[in-house]
């Protein structure tokens, strides 16, 4: 099974890369909950900000590995 990015525009599905399925193909289609549905613009700009500087930081090596945040978080 092959996963597609696809945009709805006009009430039509539109997938945004090409395909290389005959024509006639038939595709199901599942909508995705991202779960960002009830923010606010100005809570996705922070959340997006968010992750930026997040992702700064992990390819700075400031993050911390996997094991130790579990091994932290079970000796609470």
């Amino acid at each position: 099974m092959c996963t597609l990015k696809a945009v709805v525009h006009g009430g039509r599905v539109v997938v945004e890369e090409p395909v290389d399925y005959p024509d006639g193909t038939v595709v199901e289609l599942a909508v995705v909950e991202t779960g960002d549905e009830d923010l606010t613009e100005a809570q996705l700009a922070r959340l997006d900000a968010s992750l930026d500087a997040s992702r700064k930081e992990l390819e700075a090596g400031k993050g911390i590995p996997a094991e130790e945040v579990i091994r932290r978080l079970r000796a609470k």
